[in-house]
């Protein structure tokens, strides 16, 4: 009579992502949304200073992963609730209006400082309405308060704009009249990355961002 032999198949490890939405203090399945897009930010799109917020703070102090996002309400498990924020390796978005004006002095995106930006997290499905979406406009600063931010920080200290000579004076001049046009909303106003996670039924995880503005938006001519 032949024998049968049990082969022992050892269990596969998981992954460095799914450790660490496991080890998140919070259930929720929107925070750990949150977890995995700040997760693909880092790691497959090379984000830097990157922080979570707390949409239901007007001042959308940063909170941590862990005890941060496990204390927020629960009233609403549909509702936007968390921000992401950072600074992204190039610039994702350039007003048709601002990049006339970079062609019209000879300067390039690359030679733009990069800026922080938000990112909101959802899920494939998520319910939304244009209620919820103007409330998250709502949450993020107004370019007044950026700007003076960037005035306290800068308080005392030489700005160094990038470059010497004639380029460094269109610099200077580029920043200066930046600073008016998005008061004037000239530039168009708050604009966001919408990343939408793909975690339904047969889901693979796959995240796809899509940039967001508020208001309507001049059409880029080709």
């Amino acid at each position: 009579m032949a024998s049968t032999q049990s082969t022992l198949i050892a269990t596969p490890e998981l992954s460095a992502l799914t450790n660490l939405i496991s080890t998140s203090t919070s259930s929720d399945p929107l925070s750990a949304s949150t977890v995995q897009i700040l997760h693909n930010l880092q790691h497959q799109h090379l984000w830097t200073s990157l922080q979570v917020h707390d949409l239901k703070d007007s001042n959308l102090r940063a909170s941590s992963l862990g005890a941060g996002l496990a204390t927020m309400p629960s009233e609403d498990q549909t509702a936007p609730r968390y921000l992401i924020s950072g600074i992204p390796p190039h610039r994702v978005y350039t007003h048709p209006d601002e990049q006339l004006y970079l062609l019209e002095r000879g300067l390039r995106e690359e030679d733009i400082e990069l800026e922080r930006m938000f990112v909101l997290p959802t899920v494939k499905n998520q319910p939304w309405s244009l209620r919820k979406m103007a409330s998250v406009f709502d949450s993020l600063p107004n370019e007044a308060d950026i700007q003076a931010e960037e005035a306290s920080m800068n308080d005392g200290k030489e700005i160094n704009e990038g470059a010497g000579g004639e380029k460094g004076v269109k610099l200077v001049e580029y920043y200066e009249y930046r600073k008016k046009a998005r008061l004037t909303k000239e530039w168009g106003g708050k604009r966001l990355l919408l990343a939408m996670v793909d975690r339904g039924i047969g889901g693979d995880g796959t995240v796809v961002y899509y940039i967001v503005q508020e208001g309507a938006v001049k059409p880029r001519q080709n």
